[in-house]
């Protein structure tokens, strides 16, 4: 590790928490994760960076990363699949760069600043990092160098980002170290969420009422048809005129070729043929006698391999080595591993780190999908892919032809798209208005926008003419007198019920027992402001923590729904005990945290406006086309 000529910071500077350590794993899961569908390579050499701050550029590689990063963590997330074009459509793109531009941003004032570490405290920043540790815990070159080879980077590019990476930390610090609550935050908050109520609550419903609620005369039906007409209103239509297009639309034309059928199969080949696996984690240790003495005491059954990893003071999630086969593993920890027939832990297996202990957990048998077994999902998936392509090649030929002077009728009869109209309201929601890119397109069109090509999330594209608008209406009385009866029903009935609560809740603030009422009273117990009663009506508790002890009122909710409450006993948090005291200091903690984020987030903006950003659109464009999205710019 070459020396820095720059100021020098104190190693002991970086050890005042555990920031530095969260920054090393930042950069480590960035090598590890994000190179996925990606070679080293990027755009094959010919653009290096999508754009920089002030003088520090951000590489095409580190937006690759992000982006897949970002598509990998939304699918994760979902539980489904996030395409480029749905990622684009909801701006997940524009979040990655600004992120990395926030980053750049700071390496560039740290550069100004001159700010930088020594190889000391890089050195201490590598050693804390497990992946780089061997079988006895400490730093192993070996294991360090080979980590960042499987990514493809060189030990001096990682340490010199690991060593940018601690300066911005210095950076950090200086403008967000100290930043600190008032400690009356946390008991101000934890009082209000941790107090508790105590109180008796009864239904009070219609079926109390005397008698029902009669009809209404015509004068007063046609007095609150007018007082409330906005209620019966027709809701405003936006009459539009589209043209799009899908995947599903095209995708019996996708003609299916057998040879790129079996290219598909044998790319696949991982998946769809596998061989004998096993569930493993491994746990070295500094020496043969170490490494038999521990399998001997699991045998005994004085020890369980769980507790000889906590020892280490490692995690399972350390050890874990995930599913193999044989052709993972060298022949030796091979031949240990799938010599168990059932789960256990091998003996000692030397190894080129030293000896090894392997934990199998689970024998997975080897699986064979067959082509055409497999067929009907490889077709699916080929032809989808197809259309989404064909559609993506067909945008350019769509604008053109709405430059062109085209019209949207015209598009659905000269192109694979298919046009209609529509009655658009916030209600409709079947075909192409169930798209949230359609209805947002809709909701904000005038009638003198030219139509334009969007895209949609599942690959396929539209455009939209807004024909006109028919503004919200007020029926006649004589067309919708029905339902004008039926809310001035339920409103009278609400009125009454409102009446008779108000008399029960003075009564019983007088003191007239709930019981003496008729009313079927229940009590609740040391309940919080989170807790749900069933059959309460919305906002019951809510009230009720604004009562005074010993306070009555009467609630009224939707749909019928009303209750009188007293409240009964008051009863605050107890700070004093062990468990309090961690979540005092933790909401301290986190809104300590939080200012110091919201410091932060302010200076860097404040600093990429001092440096400027500029953006190389054709390199942003050459990378999302990579990803099969390289329409438009961002």
């Amino acid at each position: 590790m070459a020396k820095k000529s720059d100021t020098q910071a104190p190693a002991s500077s970086m050890r005042r928490g555990k920031t530095g350590r969260v920054f090393v794993w930042i950069i480590l899961v960035l090598l590890i994760a994000g190179l996925a569908g990606f070679g080293a390579g990027g755009l094959g050499g010919s653009i290096a960076s999508i754009g920089k701050v002030g003088e520090t550029e951000i590489s095409v590689q580190d937006f690759q990363r992000a982006l897949q990063q970002e598509l990998s963590f939304e699918t994760r997330r979902r539980g489904a699949p996030v395409s480029i074009q749905q990622a684009r459509a909801e701006g997940l793109d524009q979040r990655v760069l600004e992120r990395l531009a926030g980053v750049a941003a700071l390496s560039e004032e740290t550069k100004m600043a001159k700010l930088s570490v020594g190889d000391a405290e890089v050195a201490n920043q590598l050693r804390a990092v497990p992946a780089f540790q061997g079988p006895d815990g400490q730093f192993n070159r070996d294991s360090y160098e080979f980590a960042l080879r499987q990514n493809g980077t060189r030990p001096g590019e990682f340490e010199d980002e690991l060593r940018l990476t601690a300066a911005r930390n210095i950076l950090q610090q200086s403008v967000t170290g100290g930043l600190t609550v008032d400690e009356t935050y946390a008991s101000t908050i934890y009082g209000f969420l941790g107090e508790r109520r105590s109180f008796r609550w009864a239904i009070v419903d219609a079926a109390m009422l005397d008698g029902e609620t009669p009809a209404p005369t015509d004068a007063q039906l046609q007095s609150f048809y007018e007082t409330n007409g906005s209620q019966f209103e027709t809701p405003e239509v936006r009459k539009v005129t589209y043209a799009w297009i899908t995947p599903e639309m095209i995708i019996d034309k996708i003609e299916v070729d057998e040879a790129q059928l079996r290219e598909l199969y044998d790319a696949r080949a991982e998946q769809y043929i596998q061989p004998e696996r096993r569930l493993v984690e491994r746990l070295g240790f500094a020496d043969a006698d170490a490494a038999a003495a521990a399998k001997a005491q699991i045998d005994a059954g004085e020890i369980t391999f769980d507790q000889l990893v906590t020892d280490r003071g490692l995690t399972l999630q350390d050890v874990d080595q995930g599913e193999v086969s044989r052709d993972d593993l060298t022949a030796e920890v091979a031949d240990a591993v799938f010599a168990l027939t059932e789960p256990g832990v091998t003996d000692p297996v030397n190894t080129s780190l030293g000896p090894v202990l392997y934990r199998v957990n689970a024998l997975l048998e080897a699986t064979t999908v067959t082509f055409e077994d497999a067929r009907s999902e490889l077709t699916g998936e080929f032809t989808a892919d197809r259309a989404r392509r064909d559609i993506g090649d067909q945008i350019t030929e769509f604008d053109d032809l709405l430059v062109g002077g085209a019209s949207i009728e015209e598009l659905g009869t000269e192109t694979d798209m298919q046009s209609g109209t529509l009655d658009f309201t916030a209600d409709v929601s079947d075909g192409i208005a169930g798209y949230d890119e359609f209805r947002n397109e809709v909701a904000q069109l005038t009638t003198s926008d030219f139509p334009e090509i969007r895209e949609l999330s599942d690959g396929g594209a539209f455009a939209v003419r807004l024909d006109e608008i028919v503004a919200p209406a007020l029926p006649p009385l004589a067309d919708i007198r029905a339902d004008v009866v039926a809310a001035w029903t339920a409103d009278q009935t609400a009125q009454r019920l409102a009446a008779l609560g108000t008399e029960l809740q003075e009564k019983v603030a007088a003191g007239t027992r709930m019981a003496s009422l008729d009313l079927a009273a229940k009590a609740e117990t040391d309940l919080g402001r989170t807790d749900f009663i069933e059959e309460a009506p919305i906002g019951m508790l809510a009230t009720v923590f604004d009562l005074e002890e010993n306070g009555v009122a009467f609630v009224q909710g939707p749909q019928g729904r009303a209750a009188l409450v007293e409240l009964t006993n008051i009863s605050a948090p107890d700070t004093t005990t062990e468990r309090a005291q961690a979540l005092l200091a933790q909401l301290n903690s986190a809104a300590s945290e939080g200012l110091a984020a919201d410091v932060f987030e302010l200076f860097g903006q404040a600093v990429q406006s001092q440096h400027g950003l500029t953006l190389d659109q054709t390199a942003v464009n050459a990378v999302l086309t990579q990803f099969g999205g390289g329409h438009g710019g961002i």
